[in-house]
């Protein structure tokens, strides 16, 4: 197999990995919305946000799935895991939360690589930049 074909294979894999997470996470908000805006409250976070997060969850893992703006949407969820991992996990002393904490970091390192790299062949990105170019 040729090495681009690889690599953009891998970049269809990863997103697809990374995507998977958020999109369940957003979609189990809306069925436990009441508890989720009480989470947020107790740490201090508006309940108002919510919305905005399930749309960044939902929305934007189906984006970085299909590749779709994923640029963009990567550094959008590697801001959003750098403070939900300082807001959420950051219990120093707690070493499950401490964990969850860096989990965010590493994945938010992943999302800047993606941002980098971009979404690959296998990409709405890729078929739009195609078209652009006509």
């Amino acid at each position: 197999m040729h090495n681009g074909v690889l690599c953009d294979f891998t970049k269809l894999v990863a997103r697809i990995l990374m995507s998977v997470m958020f999109i369940v996470a957003g979609y189990s908000k809306i069925g436990g919305y009441a508890g989720t805006q009480e989470y947020m409250a107790a740490v201090g976070v508006p309940g108002l946000l919510l919305p905005l997060v399930i749309l960044l969850e939902l929305g934007g893992g189906l984006a970085i799935l299909f590749g779709f703006f994923t640029r963009w949407v990567a550094l959008a969820f590697a801001a959003f895991c750098l403070i939900s991992a300082w807001l959420f996990h950051n219990i120093p002393g707690d070493q499950t939360q401490q964990i969850m904490f860096m989990k965010n970091v590493t994945i938010a390192g992943g999302f800047l690589i993606l941002a980098c790299a971009g979404a690959g062949k296998f990409s709405f990105d890729y078929a739009m930049a195609r078209v652009k170019k006509r």
